[in-house]
């Protein structure tokens, strides 16, 4: 029986927050923010590069060798690295929150606010992932390249929100 990458991921970042937090609170704490920042880093890499599949994709005829491949692409970005950046960019996220006790901070707010629609944004290229599978695809290649600008806006907010910290 093969192991759902989803399940790997989450059993060894619960592996590692219980390492590291047997290290003390601080160490744990940078370590914590270490690994949110690469599932950070991996989640936006491959939320800029599917929508640039799916303008390739649109080019392609459909049922071609080519629009098959962009098939085969598209599902294993999302399934092997966005879907389990995502889920742990959330948790790490959500450790950090109740570590560094940010509940009621209004930057926290602001980015949260951003991350939901980042997610919804996720959501949304999910939905496209599986219409291109079955070829129902109706929209242009234009629409998928003003999409791609939609992750790099929102987390230039998340970034500013919790660095600068602006209220």
């Amino acid at each position: 029986m093969k192991a759902s990458p989803w399940l790997l991921l989450i059993a060894l970042m619960a592996a590692i927050v219980a390492g590291v937090a047997m290290a003390g609170t601080a160490n744990a704490f940078l370590w914590i923010k270490a690994l949110h920042v690469i599932a950070l880093i991996a989640w936006m890499a491959g939320m800029l590069y599917l929508p640039r599949l799916f303008v390739y994709h649109c080019e392609a005829q459909k049922g071609s060798i080519q629009s098959e491949t962009f098939k085969i692409m598209e599902r294993r970005l999302l399934k092997a690295i966005i879907n389990p950046a995502m889920i742990a960019s959330w948790l790490l996220g959500l450790v950090l929150v109740w570590l560094g006790g940010w509940w009621t901070a209004g930057w926290l707010h602001g980015k949260l606010l951003l991350v939901i629609a980042l997610s919804a944004a996720h959501g949304f290229l999910a939905k496209s992932v599986r219409l291109f599978a079955e070829d129902r695809n109706d929209r242009p290649a234009r629409f998928y390249r003003l999409l791609n600008e939609v992750p790099t806006v929102l987390v230039i907010g998340i970034v500013i929100l919790v660095i600068v910290k602006p209220f």
